[in-house]
């Protein structure tokens, strides 16, 4: 089966990552634009054979036990990341200037920023000393944000806040949920001040929506 590495959305994009790769311990990663003079097509080629990344899961396998790291390649427009797992290989040596490590500097793409960290709660509430993907807004874009809707807070009525909220695009991963229930709170403290009605954090979508990547809606 040829490898597939074109993702036809942003959601399927960072899912891929958050859900599949993260998990299996590619931590180290490039990223890159390819210019808009450049077939994005031959570049995936290009990357793809150059670190034997089209291989099977049985090579992947004997891969591991010898030592060796395995890779990922991912698009999504003509934005692409190289993803690597622990082990030697020529990527670490011809890339050694641009890798990075998720688990120390996120990996930033429309708005997510996606790291891999330990933390968060179980369902019982308890602290899960296990190690998770972490996707939110990134803090930039999440600063204007939630500065926006502080600035909006008294001068719009609550359905308009509310509509807004709920048309933020980034899908509700845990991360995302508490900076939105972030906003919420900080809408009603400036809404209080001045005895108007507060906003309700009913509308926070709980439930991501789940994609296939590499397949068009």
């Amino acid at each position: 089966m040829e490898y597939r590495c074109v993702t036809t959305s942003v959601t399927g994009f960072v899912q891929q990552i958050a859900c599949c790769y993260l998990r299996h311990g590619f931590w180290w990663y490039v990223t890159g634009v390819i210019p808009d003079n450049k077939d994005p097509k031959s570049v995936d080629r290009k990357l793809i054979d150059r670190y034997g990344i089209d291989c099977t899961e049985w090579r992947r396998a004997r891969n591991k036990q010898l030592g060796l790291a395995n890779l990922h390649y991912l698009r999504h427009e003509h934005f692409f990341v190289l993803l690597a797992s622990k082990g030697n290989h020529a990527f670490y040596t011809e890339e050694s200037g641009q890798i990075r490590d998720i688990r120390r500097v996120p990996l930033r793409y429309k708005g997510y920023s996606i790291s891999y960290r330990p933390g968060g709660r179980t369902r019982k509430g308890e602290k899960d000393p296990r190690w998770h993907a972490h996707v939110q807004i990134d803090q930039e874009k999440y600063r204007a944000l939630k500065s926006w809707f502080e600035d909006i807070a008294n001068r719009r009525n609550e359905q308009f806040l509310t509509e807004a909220l709920s048309n933020i695009p980034w899908e509700p991963y845990a991360p995302v949920r508490r900076q939105k229930l972030h906003i919420v709170r900080a809408v009603n403290r400036q809404r209080k001040t001045s005895g108007k009605s507060q906003m309700s954090a009913d509308m926070i979508r709980l439930k991501r929506s789940i994609v296939k990547p590499f397949d068009l809606a």
